[in-house]
């Protein structure tokens, strides 16, 4: 059994989007003045890094993350790559040919090369869904999507088209992964966000089990 971890570090270096408060990460108390302990403080976005975006994060009646099922976080999942630099459209993802179980879908493009510079700029021609292609995860029974930027829409998605129709559905998105060095194929999937208690989002550590 190998564990992958397809998490990205929470730095004060990592790009957020565009709008968004700089991450900060700070130490308050340190053994080396003089204190007993090390102790830090964390200031974020809760969409921030690698995270999962709740229903709630557009839809007013959707769970929160405290509420989202492990059912549905843990479990197997298949890992796809698509070599376009582009959008995804309902195409591309009947193209991948994905098994009939298949519940939980992450997807591997160019964007996780990014991750290789954590300090790069934010990029705004990063590959997403567009709204089809979300309407083609719902309608195939698909739960969970992970992707490997900071947002599963594209950045000229102004209107959120793309987020709307998979949280109404209820489909938890997990963003800003870094699957470079994972091989399409199946593994089991553990993504455990930080229990926020009515939250919209939270910053998770999600990891790959390859049997």
């Amino acid at each position: 059994m190998k564990i992958l971890d397809i998490s990205v570090a929470l730095s004060p270096d990592l790009p957020v989007w565009p709008g968004d408060p700089k991450i900060e990460l700070k130490r308050f108390r340190s053994i080396s003045e003089g204190h007993t302990s090390n102790d830090s403080r964390l200031a974020c976005c809760v969409h921030s890094g690698t995270h999962v975006d709740a229903p709630f994060h557009m839809h007013q009646g959707g769970d929160s993350v405290d509420l989202l099922s492990l059912d549905v976080l843990v479990g197997s999942a298949d890992v796809v790559e698509v070599p376009t630099d582009d959008v995804i459209t309902p195409a591309t993802l009947a193209a991948l040919d994905l098994p009939i179980e298949c519940k939980r879908l992450l997807i591997k493009t160019p964007n996780s090369n990014l991750w290789q510079h954590t300090g790069h700029e934010f990029v705004k021609d990063f590959v997403a869904l567009d709204a089809q292609a979300a309407r083609w995860i719902v309608d195939r029974g698909i739960w969970l999507i992970g992707v490997d930027y900071l947002s599963v829409q594209r950045f000229e998605d102004k209107d959120s088209t793309t987020h709307r129709v998979l949280l109404e559905a209820g489909v938890i998105i997990v963003e800003g992964l870094n699957l470079s060095r994972i091989a399409p194929g199946p593994y089991q999937l553990v993504c455990l966000p930080i229990k926020l208690l009515g939250s919209d989002g939270a910053p998770a550590r999600a990891i790959l089990i390859e049997e």
